[in-house]
């Protein structure tokens, strides 16, 4: 299955059905929502009643000279103004607290999702680009929610009640005063595709960035080595040069609202003030009332030049959305079958019938593959360099489904097995072992729920008992020795050594080793070996290497090159084949 998130057809979704998923993360905030939108029409209906008030006031006081009543006029105008700051305020903050919550979900959702995706995903995308989406793409979804979305709806409704009243108390004139709104709103419905895409672009770049500094920094050693930063500065420069067009292209996209929303509100201005005093001249309208009606126009055409720049902001949090919705929309294409029964009495352990296997968009790795492994032997994998000894290796942990054909873990298809009974079963030693930042306690427990509330002490004596304790005096503070993943506080063989607990202590019935002692030196090598032979009895190895004398004490040797796997016999046949490959290659 094809995971590049970078090379799928843009999703064509319109905007009500993004906004239609949106809102299922603000499902759980119903009641505070509604108490938000409560006070934003009581904000506003306060505020729209403003200039109403105003205008009785010049008309019935100021011109009739009653400056008692003025005083009571200018009262009541004080407390509505103050009504709506609190309510303002209320809103405020009911907003910025379900921004927080919803982002806090929306977060979860998409690390959750990440988290149900196979191995493939990973490797078809950069991790500074996932990041981005995490971090950045989630944070521009919640500043429009909880910065901009409450004053979005308050413009529209201040806008409708002020185009209420312009119409209602004159038509004719409310009518040409409305007509630039209009020329907006075809505007906007045209302009606004192009904006959200050049937004994407812009946060696709972004994502880009982030991925380039990311790899950047985790090969600084190799940069520093071989000097080669003018190779990564170049390769930086690329990326950034290319950011800062999209950036560029974004911002114009974003503003280029602004400037036409406010000609046409002064175009509206004129319009009202021209007929408006035409009006005044020939009996039709008063001096208060026209003030009244360039109060609402200001209400009306003020909302939208605010309406441009939150219109600009809601095509970049649709951006973000549709790149974080790419991610929530993506299904494992590793399944979980229904549970069927295993071979009763079955001595194997893992069987492969008829396997093929190909990596997306890439050639044919293996062909009818056929090979069975027996419980409490060990297997070795030998062949040259991109034969398939990994891929084969991969398919025995459900990395990957074979493309055809049927994988069997203990008789079983390993596709009824659930990630957790899965990972019990099968124990993988990876050539470089990721480690978590913590201890080597985090890191031995990590994913091993059986001893998780044991002391050290306790931990201790279940090492011991497994014949571990030597590779835990090789750290000087045993189980509380610092691990940090991107420093040096333990030597790549050490985290080997961690590794190497790691997946002993889960006793495994198949244990993996890929490369396993590639970094430690011969004498832990050996150390290691004699710990392997001490593992129960039921527990199968499959040992992967190109070092031969790491596979002198296998039960069974296979050849894997050219997707085939075939039986090598013994050790010197091994040696014969792989001999005779090189030549030929």
């Amino acid at each position: 299955m094809n995971y590049n998130l970078n090379n799928q057809p843009a999703q064509k979704t319109s905007t009500f059905a993004a906004l239609r998923k949106l809102f299922r993360f603000l499902a759980a905030e119903r009641k505070t929502l509604i108490i938000a939108f409560a006070t934003i029409m009581v904000s506003s209906g306060l505020n729209l009643t403003g200039p109403v008030l105003t205008g009785y006031t010049i008309d019935h006081f100021i011109q009739q000279k009653q400056y008692n009543h003025l005083l009571l006029a200018c009262g009541l105008l004080l407390l509505i103004y103050i009504v709506a700051f609190i309510a303002n305020y209320l809103q405020a903050k009911l907003m910025g607290s379900i921004g927080q919550r919803m982002l806090f979900r929306l977060r979860n959702a998409v690390f959750g999702k990440l988290q149900e995706l196979p191995v493939a995903f990973f490797n078809q995308n950069k991790a500074g680009d996932l990041i981005s989406r995490i971090n950045s793409d989630t944070e521009k979804v919640n500043q429009f929610f909880s910065q901009y979305l409450m004053q979005f709806v308050s413009n529209l409704f201040i806008m409708t009640g002020a185009g209420i009243f312009l119409v209602s108390i004159h038509p004719r004139l409310g009518a040409a005063t409305l007509v630039p709104a209009a020329v907006l709103l075809i505007f906007t419905r045209l302009i606004s595709p192009w904006v959200r895409r050049r937004n994407a672009d812009n946060m696709k770049s972004t994502g880009g960035l982030s991925a380039e500094v990311q790899e950047s920094l985790n090969n600084f050693k190799v940069i520093i080595a071989f000097n080669r930063r003018d190779y990564f500065r170049k390769r930086f420069d690329e990326v950034n040069k290319k950011n800062y067009a999209t950036a560029v292209s974004a911002g114009l996209a974003n503003n280029v609202f602004m400037p036409v929303f406010g000609f046409c509100a002064q175009l509206a201005q004129l319009t009202v003030l021209t007929y408006g005093i035409y009006l005044v001249t020939t009996g039709n309208f008063t001096i208060g009332l026209l003030i009244s009606y360039l109060a609402y126009v200001h209400s009306f055409y003020t909302p939208i030049r605010q309406l441009s720049v939150l219109w600009a902001n809601f095509q970049v949090a649709l951006a973000g959305w549709d790149r974080i919705s790419e991610i929530l929309s993506l299904e494992s294409d590793l399944p979980q079958l229904p549970t069927t029964n295993g071979t009763n009495g079955t001595t194997s352990v893992m069987e492969f019938r008829n396997v093929q296997f190909r990596y997306p968009n890439g050639k044919p790795v293996l062909h009818d593959v056929n090979f069975n492994m027996e419980r409490g032997r060990t297997y070795a994998l030998v062949g040259p360099t991109g034969g398939g000894k990994t891929t084969t290796a991969s398919l025995v942990a459900r990395l990957y489904d074979p493309t055809e054909g049927q994988v069997l873990l203990e008789g079983r298809d390993i596709r009824t097995y659930d990630a957790a009974e899965r990972s019990r079963k099968i124990g993988f030693i990876l050539q470089e072992p990721f480690l978590f930042t913590g201890t080597v306690r985090d890191n031995i427990l990590y994913g091993n729920a059986e001893y998780a509330d044991y002391t050290n002490e306790q931990l201790t004596e279940v090492i011991r008992e497994a014949g571990l304790e030597t590779l835990l005096a090789r750290f000087e503070q045993g189980l509380d020795t610092k691990v940090v993943t991107t420093g040096d506080a333990v030597s790549l063989g050490q985290k080997q050594l961690i590794a190497f607990m790691r997946a002993v202590l889960r006793r495994p019935s198949l244990l993996i080793l890929d490369e396993a002692t590639a970094n430690i030196d011969t004498i832990t090598e050996q150390l290691l070996e004699r710990i392997l032979q001490q593992l129960p009895a039921h527990t199968t190895r499959v040992i992967i290497a190109h070092r031969l004398n790491t596979i002198e004490n296998a039960d069974e040797i296979y050849f894997v090159n050219a997707g085939e796997v075939t039986r090598a016999g013994s050790l010197d046949h091994a040696v014969n084949m792989l001999l005779h490959e090189r030549r030929e290659s």
